[in-house]
């Protein structure tokens, strides 16, 4: 598994303003419609159901919001890059700039987990995320995520 089989290069966009982690879901259920064909509204009302277990913003001005959807084959992301942060109740409280999506199968068991390492990972890594803010293209930014992966496997 690899980050350029789950994120698709249209599924990567930056965006200027973000007033709530609602509206945030909300972009991200229109961004996963476009990119992959999924129900945005099944898409927001899975990803605020699984934040209501406990929020998803992991620290470091990362998020990584995920949630298992009926009608998937396999695991997908969206990453957006937010020019203004959101405040996400992350667990360092500070507020949100980038955020990756994942949404897995709803029987999916260790290929979500797998995922979810692999871009924990991604993100966790501070030269990574430095490069990710430093640009505001697309196809720059789908560039990084997938470089990252293959620089930290080497």
């Amino acid at each position: 598994m690899d980050l350029s089989t789950l994120l698709k290069p249209d599924a990567v966009k930056v965006l200027a303003t973000v007033t709530s982690k609602k509206r945030l879901f909300q972009d991200l259920g229109d961004i996963a419609h476009s990119a992959y064909g999924l129900d945005a509204i099944q898409t927001v009302d899975a990803l605020q159901e699984r934040e209501t277990l406990g929020p998803t913003g992991v620290g470091h001005g990362v998020a990584l919001p995920h949630a298992r959807l009926h009608g998937l084959k396999t695991v997908i992301g969206v990453f957006l890059r937010l020019e203004k942060p959101l405040d996400f109740d992350a667990v360092d409280r500070q507020p949100v700039d980038l955020v990756f999506a994942l949404f897995a199968p709803k029987d999916s068991g260790v290929e979500h987990l797998k995922a979810l390492a692999l871009v924990s990972r991604t993100m966790r890594n501070a030269e990574t995320c430095a490069k990710l803010r430093a640009n505001t293209d697309p196809a720059a930014l789908h560039a990084v995520l997938t470089a990252a992966q293959g620089a930290q496997a080497a």
